[in-house]
C-alpha cells in the first residue's frame, strides 16, 4: 500500500490569510461600508504608502501587472514605429504589453547564471527604432541594471522595469521600482505582495509620466467626470483590493525575509545535487518570488516530485519566441540558446513565507530521490 503524505504546494495563499486574517476581514469591511468601490480613498492611501515603501515620487494604481507595464510603456511615449528589447525568458504579459503599446518587440538572450537579460545581448540587440529595455526582474532577482542604465544613456533609451515578481528587492541598495523611467508590478494573488483578485500598479520619479498613467488609466480623463483629454483605458484599481494591499503591505519585509532565509536553508540542502539555483549577486537582495533550479531530465524529476505530493512547478516552460503567438517576429529554435535551454531546465521548488523546516527538508529529500530515479 503507498504511503500517505502531506502534499506541500507550491504557494500557500490560505497560510498567509490565516496569519492576517482580522487584519483583512477588517479591511474588506471598511470598504464594504464605505461604499466607494472604485479609486477614491483607500487607492489613494495605498499608492502614497506603496511609493513611500519604493523610495519613489509617484505610483498610479491599475487593474493588473499587464495594465502597469502597458501603461508604463505608454507613458514613457513608447508607440508604434518604436522597437523594444526584453527577454525571451518571462511571462507573456511583458511581451503583451509591448504589443498593445504598439512598439515591436526585440529579444536579447539571457545571463544563463541569473537567467536575466544579458546586457552584453541587449548592446547586440540596439538598432535604429530601438527606443525602450523593458527589464525583468526574474523569479525576484534584480537585473543588473547599472551596465543597463550604461547601455541606455550612450544610445538615448528608456530603462523600465517589469517588477511583478519583485516586490521589496533591492539593486546595491535601492529599492526596485525607482531603478529606471518607469515600473509595472503585478499584485497577482501568487505575487510576494499579492491582492485578492488582479490588481497592478505604476512607479516612477517623473511626474509627466504619472500624470500620463492616471488620465489612461481613467478613460483618458483629466479635469472633470465628463471631459477626456486623451482615449484611455478601463485599468482603475479597485478599492478592494488596495484596502487587502495596504494590509499585506505592512507584513512584506517580514515576509521577504522568510523567504530568503527559507531559500538559503533550500541551498545548503542541496549541495552537492546536480540541481542547480539561480546565482544572486552579491550587491542585491532578491525577493526570491520563486526559488529556481536548473537540472537535467527536468520534466522527468517533475513527475517524480507531483508523484511524491510536492507541488513543483516550471516557469517557463517556453521562450517566448518559440511561442506561437510571436512567430511573426522572425525568430527560430537557436535564435536564444541560453533563454532555451534555460525553459527546459528551470524547475521552481515550493516557497513561500510560512514554509517551515520539515517542509524544507522533505522537498529536499523528495528532489534528491527524483532525481536518482531520474538518473
Amino acid at each position: 500500500m503507498q504511503e500517505s503524505r502531506e502534499v506541500i504546494p507550491l504557494v500557500d495563499l490560505s497560510a498567509q490569510y490565516a496569519a492576517i486574517r482580522p487584519e483583512i476581514d477588517t479591511a474588506i469591511q471598511r470598504v464594504l461600508d464605505s461604499g466607494a468601490f472604485i479609486l477614491g480613498h483607500e487607492v489613494e492611501q495605498f499608492e502614497q504608502a506603496f511609493a513611500a515603501y519604493c523610495d519613489v515620487r509617484h505610483a498610479i494604481g491599475v487593474a493588473s501587472g499587464t495594465a502597469a507595464l502597458h501603461l508604463a510603456l505608454l507613458g514613457c511615449g513608447i508607440g508604434p514605429g518604436d522597437e523594444v528589447i526584453t527577454t525571451p525568458l518571462t511571462f507573456a504579459a511583458t511581451v503583451e504589453a509591448i504589443a498593445h503599446a504598439g512598439a515591436h518587440p526585440v529579444f536579447a538572450d539571457i545571463d544563463p547564471r541569473t537567467c536575466n537579460i544579458d546586457p552584453s545581448a541587449v548592446a547586440a540587440a540596439i538598432g535604429t527604432r530601438t527606443r525602450a529595455i523593458v527589464g525583468v526582474h526574474l523569479y525576484g532577482i534584480p537585473i543588473d541594471v547599472d551596465p543597463l542604465h550604461t547601455i541606455a544613456e550612450r544610445h538615448r533609451l528608456l530603462l523600465i522595469e517589469d517588477a511583478a515578481q519583485a516586490h521589496g528587492a533591492r539593486y546595491r541598495g535601492q529599492r526596485i521600482g525607482g531603478l529606471g523611467a518607469a515600473a509595472g508590478f503585478s499584485f497577482y494573488p501568487g505575487k510576494n505582495l499579492g491582492a485578492y483578485g488582479d490588481a497592478g500598479i505604476v512607479t516612477t520619479n517623473d511626474a509627466d509620466i504619472a500624470a500620463r498613467v492616471r488620465r489612461l488609466r481613467d478613460h483618458g480623463r483629466s479635469g472633470g467626470k465628463y471631459r477626456h483629454t486623451v482615449i484611455g483605458y478601463g485599468e482603475r484599481l479597485d478599492a478592494l483590493q488596495a484596502a487587502v494591499l495596504r494590509v499585506k503591505l505592512h507584513h512584506l519585509d517580514e515576509w521577504n525575509t522568510r523567504r530568503r532565509r527559507a531559500a538559503d536553508r533550500y541551498r545548503e540542502l542541496l549541495a552537492g545535487l546536480p540541481a542547480v539555483p539561480q546565482a544572486v549577486a552579491n550587491d542585491v537582495e532578491a525577493a526570491y518570488h520563486l526559488f529556481v533550479v536548473r537540472l537535467s531530465e527536468r520534466d522527468r524529476v517533475l513527475a517524480q516530485l507531483h508523484a511524491m505530493g510536492i507541488g513543483a512547478g516550471v516557469h517557463y516552460p517556453v521562450a517566448l519566441h518559440m511561442q506561437p503567438a510571436y512567430a511573426h517576429l522572425g525568430y527560430g529554435a537557436g535564435s536564444f540558446p541560453h533563454a532555451e535551454r534555460a525553459a527546459a531546465e528551470v524547475l521552481s521548488l515550493p516557497l513561500y513565507p510560512e514554509i517551515t523546516e520539515a517542509q524544507l527538508v522533505e522537498v529536499a529529500s523528495a528532489l534528491r530521490r527524483a532525481l536518482e530515479k531520474a538518473a
